[in-house]
């Protein structure tokens, strides 16, 4: 467990592998999902991006099959080498939305609204955001009154 708390999974996994078939019973599931864990660490680390977008693309598909963890590290990762990438910070509304995390969710996606105004739009007909439609600092979001 300290290889995977310090980030060392390849020797975390070799341990993992290693107690697999000589553990108790009921150990041996807790093994296996720690041996998972060190997997998806591994191959993450291995991930390259053509582009941003690309990189957009993947963190999304984590957000899709219910990695949010793992989205959420992708999400921040674009926007620490990009920090206009406005598709990131929709991304990041999109996972505090479904995550439960209202203040956070408004504030992605104003940012991601202020770099491009077509997240707005977008955000309207969006389904995640269903958490966020009886806010009405939500709704102020979307439908700023016209001057």
């Amino acid at each position: 467990m300290q290889l995977v708390q310090q980030g060392r999974y390849e020797k975390a996994l070799a341990a993992f592998e290693k107690l697999l078939p000589a553990a108790p019973p009921e150990i041996k599931e807790r093994c296996r999902m720690y041996i998972q864990t060190c997997q998806r660490q591994l191959e993450q680390s291995r991930l390259t991006f053509l582009t941003p977008e690309e990189h957009n693309d993947y963190a999304v598909s984590l957000l899709n099959t219910g990695y949010y963890e793992e989205a959420r590290e992708q999400f921040s990762s674009i926007l620490a080498d990009h920090s206009g990438a406005d598709y990131a910070f929709y991304g990041l509304a999109l996972l505090d939305s479904i995550t439960g995390r209202p203040q956070d969710c408004l504030k992605h996606l104003a940012r991601a609204i202020e770099l491009n105004p077509r997240n707005r739009l977008q955000a309207r007909v969006d389904n995640d955001f269903q958490s966020m439609m009886d806010d009405p600092r939500f709704t102020e979001l979307l439908y700023p009154e016209v001057p």
